[in-house]
């Protein structure tokens, strides 16, 4: 009987080496990666915001920097319209730093009476108009940290301020803009501070200089807090929120589906 060798197989010499195939080239009906949907995703919604209102304003009024900062002061816990009550005659006798501190505090105090808080407000106010004159010359500083160092100025503040009255491309997160980054799924964040820095790496630089004031209108008048306007939403079809409860088309696609039908 022809007995079984026990050695072990001659080992292949220089296998051949495997080649990986290089991968194909996308073609017309790929679909795009998450994050570049997502980056044409809020594109097109600051687009259309652009394209509806492309020089939006803020609704407090105000003469000048230092009335604008005045304003934003008061507007803490209160609303646009009722500090624009309260300031339409302040502002006729008290412009300026120097005018601010010849009012003083107890006559700035019958101005703004109305205005939740305004005892702690007309203290901070007359704070900082003497700043103003002992360190800037009576001017509103265009930096943020001097413009933090007033009393009664915060970041929202200070970013309100630089975005109206010199034009920065800051974004300050009220109540409005929070809760419509976090429907819009623009940024999410439990702190506003979270809030901001979120859109501000989605934002499209082109569209930084009024992103402020197009969240803030939206979710004022739009995206409100309790019942949603979903129906008179321009990007209503971007929104996948839970709290969405129109399907239909956004009103500028029904304007536009209109006028096909009638051409």
């Amino acid at each position: 009987m022809r007995k079984l060798s026990h050695r072990p197989e001659a080992a292949v010499a220089n296998p051949p080496l495997r080649v990986r195939p290089k991968p194909r080239p996308p073609g017309p009906d790929a679909k795009p990666s998450p994050a570049r949907g997502r980056q044409e995703r809020v594109a097109e919604i600051f687009r259309r915001f652009a394209a509806a209102n492309s020089e939006p304003k803020g609704e407090l009024e105000h003469r000048n920097p230092f009335t604008l900062l005045v304003a934003v002061v008061l507007s803490a816990q209160a609303t646009d319209a009722g500090v624009n009550k309260a300031t339409r005659g302040l502002f006729k006798v008290a412009d300026t730093p120097q005018r601010m501190l010849a009012l003083g505090e107890e006559g700035l105090r019958e101005h703004i009476k109305s205005i939740g808080l305004y005892r702690n407000k007309a203290k901070n106010v007359i704070a900082l108009s003497q700043q103003l004159i002992n360190e800037h010359g009576g001017e509103v500083p265009s930096e943020r940290a001097a413009l933090e160092a007033l009393p009664g100025v915060g970041r929202k503040t200070a970013n309100v301020v630089l975005n109206t009255a010199f034009g920065e491309p800051t974004l300050a997160v009220d109540t409005h803009v929070y809760r419509v980054a976090h429907r819009l799924e623009l940024a999410k964040g439990k702190t506003p501070f979270d809030v901001e820095m979120g859109l501000l790496k989605v934002i499209p630089e082109k569209y930084m200089r009024h992103a402020h004031h197009w969240l803030i209108l939206h979710g004022r008048y739009v995206c409100q807090a309790r019942k949603p306007r979903c129906d008179a939403c321009i990007v209503s079809d971007l929104c996948r929120s839970a709290d969405k409860w129109y399907d239909g088309p956004p009103p500028a696609a029904e304007a536009q589906a209109a006028g096909k039908r009638s051409g």
